[in-house]
């Protein structure tokens, strides 16, 4: 059975105070034609250990760019950001392939399973790139589907999973490594109401379970107000949201 305990980080990943990320002035922007087009405009936001945060805004206002550079997939054109109080912002790939390894978890609006591999293998294959031994790895991944109740479909490949199950399978893979932080850009927009809800409460109780901190895109009003609070981006930066 998954517990708080089993699913918690080492110790060295975990400085007391710190926040799980920061982002400082950030400002991005991409070419659009004979201009530029600004998408972020010096953008600050914080969070902290434990905490959830929903992150609503309209289609085109820099969610997913906000999360990729938080994620450390992109960099941005200045500003600094800052996992678990490590400065990234300038890091070689190498080094931010090894944070995003080892402290960032990510789930996608498409789940993006390895579909040759059955459940409990796609969560088996990052842990054991991680440095995991297969066994222990397996163990840890047939834990998380219990937790989420998929343990009974460990053995199914996606094409063989309902949608909801894939994006749990998804879920359970993105903390597999036991990481600080997950972000989550729209992981339900491809359900259908009733199982989106379903695949929301999961990952709501698998981010409370662990002490995770969660920063997660969303339009559904009703489910971002479950979270500790809610921000938007305006005008390029990001600010709280009632």
């Amino acid at each position: 059975m998954m517990t708080a305990k089993s699913a918690q980080p080492t110790a060295s990943a975990i400085v007391e105070g710190v926040p799980t990320l920061e982002l400082v002035g950030i400002t991005r922007a991409f070419a659009e034609g004979q201009g530029r087009l600004e998408i972020l405009t010096g953008a600050d936001f914080t969070l902290h250990p434990g905490e959830i945060v929903g992150l609503v805004a309209p289609s085109g206002t820099g969610k997913s760019t906000l999360l990729q550079i938080a994620g450390l997939l992109e960099k941005p054109d200045s500003g600094d950001i800052r996992v678990c109080g490590r400065a990234c912002a300038t890091l070689d790939d190498a080094a931010r392939t090894a944070i995003r390894r080892s402290d960032i978890g990510f789930v996608y609006q498409f789940h993006h399973l390895l579909p040759e591999f059955t459940a409990v293998e796609n969560l088996v294959v990052p842990q054991m790139i991680a440095g995991l031994g297969r066994s222990d790895a397996r163990e840890r991944a047939m834990a998380l589907l219990a937790y989420l109740k998929l343990d009974n479909r460990a053995s199914h490949l996606p094409a063989e999973l309902s949608g909801g199950e894939r994006q749990r399978v998804a879920i359970a893979r993105a903390v597999a490594n036991a990481p600080r932080l997950l972000l989550a850009d729209e992981p339900t927009g491809n359900l259908d109401p009733k199982t989106s809800h379903y695949v929301y409460d999961a990952l709501l109780a698998l981010v409370r379970g662990t002490g995770l901190s969660a920063l997660i895109a969303t339009h559904n009003m009703e489910i971002a107000a479950r979270m500790d609070r809610r921000i938007t981006l305006a005008d390029g930066k990001v600010v709280p949201r009632d």
